[in-house]
């Protein structure tokens, strides 16, 4: 019998660095010693609370992933309860090598012990092994989330509303006479 050579446990403080890198794609962009910061406050949140974890996986005893689970609810419209698998995130030299199957296995182990019926996670829009191994594992898309900066959303909805005036309902309803006027005729014409 061979031995894995993948191994969970819990997040530490010592470990910030190592998930402020792991998950550089998705945290803030800020420099290094700012993104670092916001992940040791995320670990000492989570240190805190019944509903979270964060999970590294290490093959050999290098680090080599991690996962943050959280126990919530599906949206804040639809209270079912369901684990949230967010970030799995693997480093490139240790894909393919059964650590992403441990750390969603590790969701969905957390998922049955709280008696929760659902699992689900994110990989980026991008991500195309990410996407496939969601899909192998049975993970469905369930909804899109669509990001863009303020000022960009405020540009393109500035530019598709249209220009209130005072004549805007006057010029279509003289529009629409007008197009009733052409029905009528035709319809005296051919009649």
């Amino acid at each position: 019998m061979t031995r894995s050579l993948v191994t969970l446990r819990a997040a530490c403080a010592a470990d910030a660095p190592y998930l402020a890198e792991l998950w550089t794609d998705v945290i803030r962009r800020a420099g290094r010693e700012d993104q670092v910061a916001d992940v040791e406050a995320v670990l000492a949140r989570v240190e805190e609370s019944a509903d979270e974890r964060i999970v590294v996986a290490e093959y050999d005893g290098e680090f080599a992933g991690a996962v943050h689970l959280e126990a919530t609810s599906m949206s804040a419209l639809n209270r079912e309860p369901i684990v949230r698998a967010l970030s799995p995130h693997v480093l490139p030299r240790f894909q393919r090598h059964g650590i992403g199957s441990a750390l969603m296995d590790t969701a969905v182990s957390w998922a049955e012990e709280l008696g929760i019926g659902h699992v689900a996670t994110a990989a980026g829009a991008g991500s195309r092994d990410a996407n496939r191994f969601m899909a192998r594992i049975a993970l469905g898309p369930y909804a899109v989330l669509r990001v863009a900066t303020t000022h960009a959303v405020r540009s393109r909805l500035s530019a598709h509303r249209r220009p209130a005036t005072s004549t805007g309902g006057r010029q279509l309803t003289q529009v629409l006479a007008a197009r009733r006027s052409l029905r009528r005729a035709r319809a005296s014409a051919e009649g």
